[in-house]
């Protein structure tokens, strides 16, 4: 195995030897659980920690190492290393933190493609397949849509939510499979590029991990059902890593989520909802909120069948969504600016009481 195939370009060797990192060794988190790493290189794979300059030095989360990350190390006792630099990433796939006030949470790093997953059964909901495109585009990843358990519909159920699904979401990558008959599979086999990241993301329930057993073609990960009480997914997947695929592809399972919160990702919403972007530009006002005013051009596509509702009413949504975060995060910054002001004086006042 060499570097590059797990992923390592020569933009990642120059800032390495443009950063005097050279005399480290260099490998990719490929397993993150609550601040305990998995760092893999050519040869081995290792448990890692962070040294105290990096996590001090840290300001936000997102400044710790993630799964998909190239790191610089250096090992230290029996399959142990030291992480002392995280490289910078091509790409980041986020969302907004769960609870968190004005926060992200990172996903994964450095992907090419993300299959979006969602079951033909209980979980199809296509206003939650534009949310993980949305975050998609905001991150520059190529989306992969995948339809799972098609064995428990027929086929002209399948082929009227793939006309659903076209209706609204239209160029992107669609692959119908069954993780159970294997329906699917091997085209999908087909569509992974060796030495390419690919991430999978989805709800609780919808068979990444059975996805990912049947790519492996092994029983890597743990499966579980839909709840039948509650009809909502069992968390099986605890926690992000990284797995090569025999065909030389590389893939990140993920927790599955409940919620799919959207951060600051103006250019990901412009592009998933592109009609409505376009249509935008010939509205009377340009600050159209697209809801009430006279000479909107989104809401005379509407009233003219040009534009799906739902596909609009997720669209004004998720655009709120994103405002609304926006505004926490102006907010905390203003915040934290204060009360790095109020430390300051403080800090100034007791030294002048000195003297």
């Amino acid at each position: 195995m060499t570097l590059e195939e797990l992923g390592y370009s020569q933009e990642l060797e120059n800032y390495r030897k443009e950063n005097n990192f050279d005399s480290f060794g260099v490998g990719r988190v490929i397993l993150e659980h609550k601040e305990r790493y998995a760092v893999k290189t050519v040869d081995n794979e290792f448990d890692a920690e962070i040294i105290g300059n990096l996590r001090f030095a840290a300001q936000t989360r997102s400044d710790f190492p993630a799964v998909g990350d190239w790191v610089a190390i250096s090992e230290y006792g029996e399959n142990k290393v030291l992480i002392h630099a995280v490289f910078p990433r091509k790409t980041i796939i986020e969302r907004q933190a769960v609870g968190k006030y004005g926060e992200k949470q990172i996903i994964a790093t450095n992907i090419d493609f993300a299959f979006i997953v969602q079951a033909v059964d209980q979980d199809f909901n296509i206003n939650r397949i534009e949310r993980y495109l949305t975050i998609c585009n905001a991150s520059n990843v190529e989306p992969i849509i995948i339809l799972n358990k098609i064995d428990l519909i027929d086929n002209a159920t399948l082929s009227d939510l793939v006309s659903k699904v076209r209706k609204r979401i239209k160029q992107i990558p669609l692959i119908a499979i069954s993780n159970e008959s294997k329906e699917g599979i091997e085209d999908l086999q087909k569509s992974i590029v060796a030495g390419k990241t690919y991430c999978l993301l989805g709800s609780s329930g919808v068979g990444k991990s059975s996805l990912l057993n049947n790519l492996l073609e092994k029983q890597q990960m743990k499966t579980n059902t839909i709840s039948t009480s509650t009809n909502k997914g069992r968390h099986i997947t605890s926690h992000r890593e990284l797995t090569l695929l025999e065909n030389g592809g590389i893939i990140i399972d993920n927790p599955g989520m409940r919620e799919v919160g959207i951060a600051d990702s103006g250019s990901g919403v412009e592009k998933t909802f592109e009609t409505i972007t376009q249509l935008s530009k010939n509205c009377k006002f340009s600050d159209c909120t697209h809801t009430t005013e006279i000479g909107c051009a989104v809401l005379v596509a509407i009233t003219n069948g040009e534009i799906d509702v739902n596909a609009y009413e997720n669209y004004l949504k998720i655009e709120k969504e994103k405002e609304h975060f926006e505004s926490t995060v102006a907010e905390k910054r203003k915040k934290d600016k204060e009360f790095g002001k109020m430390i300051k004086h403080f800090k100034n006042s007791k030294k002048s009481n000195k003297y």
